[in-house]
C-alpha cells in the first residue's frame, strides 16, 4: 500500500497514484528523449530545449542538453555538477538549487519505482483513467516548496508523456518525453505542445 497517498473515489477505470507509479518504474540503465519550454517576460515564445535524460545508474541522473546550446548536467550523491562546452565544470550541493533537487527527488524516484521515497518528498494525488491520466505532486520540503507550487504528471498507460512544473513565481515550465518529446522534435515550431502532453500522435494544430 502506498502510503500517505490520496486515493481517488471508486470510480470505474479510475487511476491510483500506485498504479501510475508501478507502470512508470524503470530499472537502470534508462533514457529518455525531452523537450523543455521555458517561458519569459523577455522572451516573443517559449525558448525550446531539447535532450535527454539518462539514468545510467541507481544513484546517478543526467540531464543532457542538445540545442540550442550544449550542456550536461549530472546529480549524484545530493551534489550537481554542470558542464558546458569550453568552459570548466562546476560543482555544487544540492540544497543551493531546490529545483534540481525536487528533479533528482521526483523524476529518479519515479524511474526508480522509489514510491516510499516519492511519498517522503511530495503529498501525491491522482485522477482521470489508465489510459489518460494526472498524477500531482505536491513538495512537502520548505525550501522546494518556497519556489515549486506542484508538479503535474501527464501520461497514458505506462507513458509519462510531460511534466509540468508550477512555480510560487513566474510561468508554467512544461517538459514533454518520450513519444510527445519526439513528435515536438519532429514538428518544430509548428508542434501544439499542450496538446502532445494529454494526445499520442498530435504534432501539429
Amino acid at each position: 500500500m502506498l502510503p500517505c497517498v490520496a486515493q481517488p473515489a471508486a470510480v470505474e477505470g479510475a487511476v491510483d497514484p500506485a498504479w501510475i507509479l508501478e507502470r512508470l518504474a524503470r530499472p537502470a540503465p534508462v533514457s529518455t528523449p525531452f523537450v523543455e519550454l521555458r517561458g519569459s517576460a523577455m522572451l516573443k515564445a517559449p525558448l525550446r530545449i531539447h535532450g535527454e535524460y539518462a539514468r545510467p545508474d541507481e544513484q546517478t541522473l543526467v540531464r543532457r542538453v542538445r540545442a540550442p546550446y550544449a550542456e550536461t548536467t549530472t546529480i549524484r550523491q545530493g551534489e550537481a555538477t554542470i558542464a558546458r562546452d569550453g568552459r570548466r565544470p562546476r560543482s555544487f550541493a544540492l540544497s543551493r538549487a531546490p529545483e534540481l533537487a525536487g528533479l533528482q527527488a521526483s523524476f529518479g524516484a519515479l524511474l526508480a519505482g522509489d514510491a516510499d521515497a516519492l511519498a517522503r518528498d511530495y503529498r501525491i494525488s491522482a485522477r482521470g483513467s489508465r489510459q489518460d491520466w494526472i498524477l500531482v505532486l505536491a513538495p512537502r520540503e520548505a525550501a522546494l516548496a518556497a519556489s515549486v507550487r506542484d508538479i503535474t504528471l501527464r501520461g497514458r498507460g505506462a507513458e509519462l508523456r510531460c511534466i509540468e512544473t508550477r512555480p510560487v513565481e513566474g510561468e508554467l515550465q512544461r517538459t514533454l518525453l518520450a513519444g510527445a518529446a519526439r513528435s515536438a522534435v519532429a514538428a518544430g515550431d509548428a508542434a501544439n505542445d499542450e496538446a502532445l502532453c494529454r494526445e499520442p500522435g498530435a504534432a501539429a494544430r
